[in-house]
């Protein structure tokens, strides 16, 4: 099955990881350096054992091709998984002036009466967000995170750098380069981002007429994000191969820091006791002749059955 290669990611952390500390607080069993592969051809590596909202991988990938760098956009597409990092930097900013939300992301696991305070608030600040343009433009913002680098990576020299578009243009003009690649990593920018880029790293690879993709990645959340992270990269490489008349090859992905929260271990547990599904297929409207011209309905799955979902706390 095409899930095997993660469902083996996520027994070996669960069974021989190191146990670590994090900037959490919630503590992870780690290990470091781990490869997976994905033959793309053999269906889409959405995972079965668990379902995996796939309307938020879309709108979460469209936004960093949009370059952009605001919640908003994720919010109008019902679409919270940034929304924690925002609303922190609104909660311990000089314009909040509600409830004391000191340590809000643990608090709000284990105290049940602040949860509820917390999501009234939280509530409140996605409805500003979504319709107050200048608290849009002062809160939702996340600094130069995926969408800005990918997209507008700036220059020692004040210009920017497409970094997507020049990537597709090489790979249509010089496809056997060794240069294909798109860096998330920016020094200089990574003490404002609200989260420096977890994916740091991708480069594509032609051969035999496919398109492949390496991710490195410095840091993987094993039960919630790398799920959505070998899925949205497999649509990236599939856009991408598309646009440029190749066929799909493989997704690699590289993990240096691969661990599970301890809060994650009884649903790990779950999912490793559940038995994996047909992967589904991608289909994308053949109309589209641009990756910048998709819109959510122009990506779809077809035979996506998987087993029900199992809820984890985010940890932030």
């Amino acid at each position: 099955m095409l899930e095997d290669a993660y469902l083996q990611l996520e027994r070996t952390v669960f069974e021989h990881g190191t146990v670590k500390t994090d900037r959490t607080g919630t503590g992870t069993k780690s290990l470091f350096g781990y490869q997976m592969r994905f033959d793309l051809n053999e269906g889409f590596p959405l995972l079965t054992t668990k379902k995996v909202p796939f309307g938020l991988i879309k709108s979460e990938l469209l936004w960093f091709l949009h370059g952009d760098t605001n919640i908003r956009y994720l919010l109008e597409h019902k679409n919270h998984i940034w929304d924690e990092w925002a609303f922190q930097r609104y909660v311990t900013s000089d314009a909040y002036t509600g409830p004391d939300m000191t340590d809000f992301g643990h608090r709000s696991q284990t105290d049940p009466a602040f949860n509820d305070i917390y999501q009234v608030e939280k509530k409140q600040f996605d409805e500003n967000i979504l319709h107050d343009d200048a608290f849009a433009k002062q809160f939702g913002e996340l600094g130069l995170v995926y969408g800005s680098q990918w997209r507008k990576w700036k220059t020692s020299t004040g210009e920017t750098i497409d970094q997507i578009a020049n990537v597709i243009d090489m790979i249509k003009a010089h496809p056997d380069s060794r240069r294909l690649i798109v860096s998330a990593w920016n020094p200089e920018d990574v003490p404002t981002m609200a989260l420096p880029p977890c994916h740091t790293m991708f480069q594509f690879y032609v051969a035999d007429g496919k398109l492949s993709c390496q991710l490195y990645q410095r840091s993987g959340d094993i039960f919630l994000g790398v799920p959505f992270n070998i899925a949205s990269y497999a649509l990236l490489t599939s856009m991408i191969a598309k646009e440029c008349g190749l066929q799909v090859g493989e997704f690699v992905h590289t993990l240096g820091d691969a661990h599970i929260y301890m809060n994650h271990m009884d649903q790990v547990a779950e999912q490793l006791s559940r038995t994996p599904r047909q992967a589904p297929k991608l289909w994308l409207n053949p109309d589209k002749q641009s990756i910048f011209d998709y819109d959510m309905h122009d990506i779809k799955l077809e035979g996506y059955a998987p087993l029900p979902a199992i809820k984890a706390p985010v940890a932030v």
